[in-house]
């Protein structure tokens, strides 16, 4: 079954904001990014086993803001005993429930109810401090942070740092107004939407 995409008749292609006399390759993009599996794994707090030697496609779990990952999954720290699994490789949900009993995990496929946002430039932090109350100079390649944006709550996945790639999480009923509040905070710099 295909998933319906929460920005489907949102998003417009094109260029916007400050950006003319720029070269388009230093504009800051901004893309959806559909068709990701997202499973919310959390340890039981009974449970004894340790996570650092379980292995999920090549990719151990991460420790307190800090994401593990490989070229097509990526395992976010959302909180104590608490993990966000996104991957590319849909098979990883079965993999998962053979890997993690009912005694000590819980497992939730959560890929339909988020909204991801991508964006990317030079720019990106100076765009998320608009709305949100992080400290983004502290934030590096690889760090994850649960947050809010203009009223939004988020988690944040920094995935590059040159040029700086961030991906945004949100609940799947308000991608919209949170494509809107980042298009309108990146209209200073100029974007170009994908």
């Amino acid at each position: 079954m295909s998933r319906a995409s929460p920005l489907t008749n949102v998003i417009e292609k094109g260029l916007f904001g400050n950006f003319e006399g720029k070269n388009e390759n230093d504009l800051i993009t901004i893309k959806e990014v559909k068709n990701l599996l997202i499973l919310q794994i959390v340890q039981y707090k009974n449970s004894s086993l340790d996570v650092k030697k379980i292995d999920i496609d090549g990719v151990i779990f991460s420790n307190p803001l800090k994401v593990s990952s490989n070229n097509d999954t990526r395992i976010l720290w959302n909180g104590p005993k608490n993990w966000l699994l996104v991957s590319e490789k849909k098979d990883l949900l079965d993999k998962t429930k053979k890997l993690f009993n009912e005694k000590d995990f819980a497992t939730t496929d959560i890929s339909h109810s988020r909204a991801i946002i991508e964006i990317e430039g030079n720019n990106s932090k100076e765009i998320l401090k608009k709305g949100c109350p992080y400290n983004f100079n502290e934030i590096k390649k690889n760090m994850c942070i649960n947050s809010i944006f203009n009223g939004i709550n988020i988690t944040i996945d920094m995935i590059e740092e040159n040029p700086e790639k961030i991906r945004l999480f949100a609940l799947r009923s308000f991608g919209e107004s949170m494509y809107h509040a980042i298009t309108d905070s990146t209209l200073e710099f100029g974007y170009k939407a994908t």
